[in-house]
């Protein structure tokens, strides 16, 4: 079984604040008590009662909790700043931070922002300011994806032709509408692509190494959202990935990756908190099954972001990313839309056209 090893910091802690107290950011506050070096400075929320039960939680003293964040950078002056808020404000709250040059470092959650429009915005913001962000893709800080990726690279399986991969969860009746789950809400970036879809996109897009050319999806939708989707993406060379996500069907969590000498399968990828995976290879040489230990990914994310704020290293998922995966989902919306094939052209940071 593969294991961490701890790190030991002598240097001043982190400071981290958390702007939006909902579900995920529990995780997040987990995360700064769990990594060494690291500390939890500040929250933030617009609703007092969610700002105030957060903070009795997570021990926040009352001075240290804001109900802006223009609030929050006009008082301190964190390292990192943490954004779990509704996709629908993460450009607003990133472009802000960003120019207030009070945070040396942005961990943005999923999806990094709206479309590809605003990602660009927030991206220039942060390259204006010299301010690191990064998008909040835990599942790559694994060891059981930094593994995955060590063997694409030395070509244990071949040169890789197909990604097949699934994130489906079923929501019961009582929390499908959108004064009971945001997921069902559009006004606050519901829907199963922004929720789901994003992890596997993501994930195809960094195991193939480029950007699709074309994208095709068809879904379900209940009101104004897409409970379902599935979708393919289409890459150089005619190589594929096939995402199926849905919050109306029961889990499934599972990758698959094809290369032309073997094949990589991995269960429970992307919300695998404190369970140990089993990574399996199947090549002409056999079955192999290397087993990982339990972590806690939203640690290891918080972990290597701070050494990137510490050493100046860059970061693994870059800005010019997040951009290129914006372009892509704001595809998916396209093909959905219309029923047929979204084609990319020049799907990149400098933009991409939808044709």
């Amino acid at each position: 079984m593969i294991r961490l090893e701890p790190m030991m910091y002598t240097q001043p802690a982190i400071g981290v604040a958390i702007i939006g107290t909902g579900g995920i950011a529990r995780a997040h506050a987990r995360a700064c008590r769990e990594v060494e070096g690291v500390e939890l400075v500040a929250i933030c929320d617009v609703s007092p009662e969610a700002l105030a039960r957060f903070g009795e939680e997570w021990h926040v003293r009352v001075s240290s909790r804001y109900p802006s964040v223009e609030a929050l950078t006009e008082a301190i002056a964190p390292d990192i700043a943490i954004i779990s808020t509704w996709g629908i404000s993460h450009a607003a709250m990133g472009i802000h931070l960003a120019q207030s040059k009070r945070v040396r470092a942005i961990l943005c959650e999923k999806p990094f922002t709206m479309d590809a429009r605003e990602a660009v915005a927030l991206v220039d913001a942060c390259r204006a300011s010299g301010t690191l962000i990064a998008e909040a893709f835990k599942f790559r800080h694994h060891p059981v994806h930094l593994e995955i990726q060590r063997r694409i690279d030395a070509g244990i399986i071949g040169e890789i032709v197909s990604v097949r991969s699934a994130f489906c969860q079923s929501v019961g009746a009582a929390n499908r509408r959108p004064e009971a789950n945001w997921r069902w809400d559009r006004a606050r970036g519901g829907g199963s692509v922004y929720d789901l879809a994003c992890y596997n996109i993501h994930h195809a897009r960094h195991v193939f190494g480029c950007e699709p050319t074309s994208v095709y999806a068809s879904g379900q939708f209940e009101g104004e959202v897409d409970v379902a989707s599935s979708i393919v993406l289409t890459f150089p060379g005619e190589r594929t990935a096939v995402i199926s996500v849905a919050h109306n069907t029961w889990r499934a969590h599972d990758v698959e990756i094809g290369g032309t000498h073997g094949q990589l399968r991995l269960e429970n990828p992307w919300n695998n908190e404190d369970q140990p995976v089993t990574l399996v290879q199947m090549t002409a040489e056999g079955t192999q099954s290397t087993a990982f230990e339990p972590v806690y990914q939203f640690g290891e994310q918080l972990r290597h972001l701070a050494d990137c704020v510490r050493t100046g290293a860059p970061h693994r998922i870059p800005p010019d990313d997040s951009i290129s995966q914006m372009q892509t989902i704001d595809a998916v919306f396209r093909s959905l839309r219309s029923g047929e094939a979204a084609h990319l052209v020049g799907n990149g940071p400098e933009g991409s056209k939808i044709q």
